[in-house]
């Protein structure tokens, strides 16, 4: 017998179906010489402190590096402690009942670091030493599973990847555990969690913030002008930006009288623009965040549910290109795409016999392809997952397609002895901006059709306005912009080439990156704000008590990320990685235990007892005294209420406007929130004014 280990059910479905594994048993499928059984995600983990015998949080104790790392079965919070998970003992039972009848083990896990972390981990737990093979494969349908199962992999050619994972995991712990119980210790009121990629993505976003919030805007003008020739209207714009509004209305005045612009230089030039690769993860993300407002999780989530629909291939790849052998399926998908009512037209625009293979690169994909669809064309499809499989199709056509050429020129012009510019964009050959029908990126300014201009021409001046503007500030981070920032470890790389050298420098990786963004609104660290992401109170505190400490220093943490990829090649050794680690953890939690920590949290009296002072943690406020129990939660319909409003509550029974807050049924509300007589919140809703 051969047992399959899959990391889901519903993987274990389609391959036991593929394999003839028929009869369903508690935990497993079998039939024709094979189990099929899974794993539910991480069933074994790294040990807590309290398995190595440290409980609470113990300045002594610090910093905790085992020797060896204990590994436990997950577990699930109960009480104010934590027990095994009864499903996962109950799963690992069947897992090692049937390694033992077994005389051979194929891993049918997720086919990426984190896949194989999860079959190893239960290998090591049960200490089994059954021969493995790997079914690697990067899409579930009937085709390529088949296909995988006739080129099985021996399961040692990915101890670099294991190796790699495995490293990972105990840096995670190594600092996460120890930075997060040294700070905690040092500020002595409540729990500051601090972790390897959390951290300096937090100092990322705190960054941004206060560098927009110290912004000085200062406001600036300009002269536009209006010029028709031939029939057309177009725009130029004054070189010169005057600080002075009045002088900028005087040289309005007098371009006003003079009625004429001389044109003195014209500058034509071809461009071309090569289409976009495919999909990464990472892409895919930013891109359905831009035009979706889908977070990173919601987009990862969203194509996790097409991928075990076998609608596209494998999400959590770092590549954008695909390798030789799978060009040749490219066509086929294609054609499958005429089949689909969204595509049809985009389909059309494809030139047949003409396909652009510069998404073709072995050298560039290592685990897994590109985002591709399959064969499989979907039609039965929620909205949001018809918006991404759209946006994956659309994006395999437009990197089929040419180039786009466009022509662009820029005009000189002069009035007095003031300069001009005018710039004009004619498309030569739409290429693959006809697949969308879009010919400018979304953050650019519509370029404006010029006519045709020579040196010494005189434009009549139709209209001339003076146009106020300001200097801008840095913008906040959206999780587009977040996660371009953590593939580039914070540069700011505008680019493309520059940003191509440093593609493997980067903050967490594609397919974790959703994860540290959402650890850190579970932390209450960030909050969206429409959509940009903003620090907490919590949050920034938290920064300014790390911000010139290591554990937030963002490119020691792409070097890491360097250095795990080379354990994952071989071509670097775990055993010295995990030696640094362990000393950077004891060094960082050294400097935390040093931190002085200044509170300002106000001194507040219990507004029911009037006679205990208030305890004041980020996501509750109560009363010491179990006897009077007084109680307020701090996230409040979904917003969470700062300490000057807690204070407002307290002292003068209301707080100020708290605005977007969410009602069960799903609708933003503005409200007071009061204390009534018996020391009970209720909402106080703003008065209409009267028209």
């Amino acid at each position: 017998m051969k047992t399959i280990i899959a990391e889901k059910p519903s993987v274990a479905r389609e391959i036991a179906g593929l394999v003839g594994a028929s009869d369903k048993q508690d935990g497993y499928l079998t039939g024709n010489g094979y189990f099929v059984t899974w794993a539910f995600g991480h069933l074994i983990g790294l040990g807590m402190p309290e398995d190595y015998g440290i409980l609470g949080f113990d300045k002594s104790a610090l910093p905790i590096i085992p020797n060896p790392f204990l590994l436990t079965v997950r577990k699930i919070k109960k009480d104010k402690g934590y027990i095994a998970d009864p499903g996962a003992l109950k799963q690992l039972k069947v897992i090692e009942r049937l390694f033992n009848q077994s005389n051979s083990i194929i891993v049918a896990t997720d086919a990426g670091r984190e896949g194989e972390l999860i079959f190893r981990y239960i290998y090591e737990y049960l200490k089994c030493s059954k021969s493995f093979e790997r079914l690697w494969i990067s899409s579930l349908t009937e085709k390529a599973i088949k296909h995988g199962f006739d080129n099985l992999k021996d399961g040692a050619a990915f101890d670099g990847l294991y190796q790699a994972a495995r490293g990972r995991s105990r840096a995670d712990w190594l600092v996460g555990i120890n930075a997060t119980q040294a700070l905690s210790i040092a500020a002595g009121n409540g729990i500051y969690s601090l972790g390897r990629v959390q951290t300096p993505t937090l100092a990322l976003i705190c960054k941004r913030y206060i560098d927009n919030k110290h912004f000085s805007v200062t406001k600036y003008w300009q002269i536009q002008l209006l010029h028709n020739k031939e029939l057309i209207d177009f725009k130029s714009i004054s070189k010169t930006k005057w600080e002075d509004q009045k002088l900028a209305d005087d040289t309005l005045k007098a371009i006003q009288r003079n009625e004429t612009a001389t044109v003195i230089s014209v500058e034509t030039k071809s461009v071309t623009e090569q289409p976009p690769l495919l999909f990464d993860l990472t892409g895919l993300q930013k891109e359905a965040n831009k035009k979706l407002n889908l977070s990173a999780e919601e987009t990862l989530n969203i194509a996790q549910s097409l991928y075990e629909k076998k609608f596209i291939t494998y999400p959590r790849t770092g590549s954008k290109y695909i390798p030789e052998d799978v060009w040749a399926e490219i066509p086929n998908l294609v054609r499958a795409l005429q089949d689909r009512e969204t595509c049809k037209q985009a389909v059309s625009k494809v030139k047949w016999g003409r396909f652009n293979k510069r998404i073709v690169n072995d050298l560039r994909v290592t685990d897994h392809h590109g985002l591709l669809i399959t064969d499989k064309i979907p039609s039965a499809l929620n909205a949001k997952e018809n918006e991404v499989y759209d946006m994956i199709a659309f994006r395999l056509l437009e990197a089929l397609s040419q180039a786009c050429i466009k022509e662009i020129t820029d005009v000189g012009l002069q009035v007095l002895h003031y300069d001009f510019s005018a710039k004009g964009c004619k498309i030569i050959e739409a290429g693959w901006r006809s697949v969308k029908g879009s010919f400018t990126d979304d953050d650019t300014e519509p370029v404006q059709d010029l006519p045709e201009l020579k040196k010494g021409n005189e434009l009549k001046i139709k209209e001339a306005s003076v146009l106020e503007k300001k200097t801008k500030p840095p913008v906040l981070y959206t999780e587009a912009g977040l996660l371009s920032a953590m593939e580039t470890a914070g540069k700011e790389i505008e680019n493309e080439d520059e940003r191509k050298v440093l593609q493997n420098i980067g903050i967490g990786t594609p397919a974790t990156r959703a994860a540290i963004i959402e650890t850190l609104f579970a932390r209450n660290y960030i909050q969206r704000e429409k959509k940009s992401l903003i620090p907490t109170e919590k949050g920034l505190q938290v920064y300014d008590l790390v911000k010139d400490r290591k554990i937030a220093d963002v490119s020691m943490t792409a070097e890491w990320e360097l250095a795990l990829q080379k354990i994952e090649n071989n071509d670097a050794d775990v055993g010295a990685f995990q030696k640094e680690m362990e000393t950077y953890a004891s060094t960082i939690t050294n400097e935390l235990l040093q931190t002085s920590i200044v509170h300002n949290l106000p001194q507040l009296v219990c507004p029911k007892c009037k006679s205990q002072q208030l305890i004041i943690r980020d996501k509750i406020v109560k009363c010491p005294d179990e006897g009077c129990s007084w109680v307020q939660f701090r996230n409040v319909c979904g917003v969470q209420i700062g300490i000057a409003d807690i204070e407002s509550l307290v002292n003068k029974k209301r707080t100020s406007l708290i605005k977007g807050m969410k009602s069960k049924a799903g609708k933003k509300f503005d409200a007071y929130i009061v204390l009534d007589d018996h020391c009970k919140t209720t909402f106080e809703f703003e008065k209409k004014k009267m028209k």
